[in-house]
């Protein structure tokens, strides 16, 4: 599923900024982007996006006046919206108004990766349609193509250039394939990235310690028992998605 984005920016070095961030995203696809918000309501009735980058502080209207007239406009369909300022108090409008994040300036390639974790999150809970009725996975190996089913992994864990996949029959198998790609393949299941490093399983969790610093473990079950972290950027939405499973 291709996500189109807009990006609302007044100031050009913040809006190549995020571009860049976006343009490595595999799956999106950038409409033209908004210096003010005169540009913002003519580019999003032209092209109806899936999201808005919206910085609050910009010519005319700012970004939660643009939020409050969008919503008023189309309530039925609304796009995801990513408020982004270098000031952070404005959080409490920004969730009033149901933003899916909140993104403070200059932006941070991890802290942006939780945003699109949540933006595609809430895409795949929207459309039901886009989850796959394939039961299995292909994964390409030196030697072979292996057939798994997503239930049986327990999760995967990036080394360097490759990917090693854990399965709950002990079984690991080893492939070059991305950990992104392999979370798009798995986007129908219930699979998270709780830290750049690791896609879990969320139905072979066993159980979940805290670590330090607002971070925690969870433990795959039986027969892998193994702990894998939960990085503290990350642990807000982890558990919010384990509630709504």
């Amino acid at each position: 599923m291709s996500i189109h984005v807009l990006i609302a920016e007044d100031e050009r070095l913040a809006r190549e900024e995020l571009s860049y961030l976006l343009e490595n995203e595999q799956d999106v696809v950038l409409c033209p982007s908004a210096r003010n918000g005169d540009e913002l309501m003519k580019h999003y009735q032209d092209h109806a996006p899936d999201v808005l980058f919206l910085d609050i502080h910009m010519p005319g209207m700012n970004g939660i006046e643009i939020a409050e007239t969008i919503r008023r406009a189309n309530p039925l369909k609304q796009p995801l919206i990513v408020f982004t300022t270098a000031y952070d108090h404005y959080a409490v409008q920004a969730f009033e108004l149901q933003a899916i994040d909140y993104l403070l300036k200059p932006f941070d390639q991890e802290r942006f990766s939780v945003t699109m974790q949540r933006v595609r999150h809430a895409l795949n809970a929207r459309s039901p349609k886009t989850k796959a009725k394939v039961d299995k996975l292909i994964i390409q190996t030196d030697e072979k193509m292996v057939v798994l089913n997503p239930s049986d992994i327990g999760y995967a864990e990036r080394i360097d250039r490759m990917i090693k996949i854990y399965t709950l029959k002990n079984e690991v198998i080893i492939t070059k394939m991305s950990l992104k790609e392999l979370e798009e393949k798995l986007s129908a299941f219930p699979f998270y990235r709780p830290h750049r490093s690791y896609l879990v399983n969320l139905d072979a969790i066993e159980e979940i310690t805290p670590w330090f610093n607002g971070a925690y473990n969870v433990v795959i079950r039986e027969p892998l028992h193994s702990k894998i972290p939960v990085s503290r950027t990350a642990a807000k939405e982890f558990f919010e998605v384990l509630e709504n499973i």
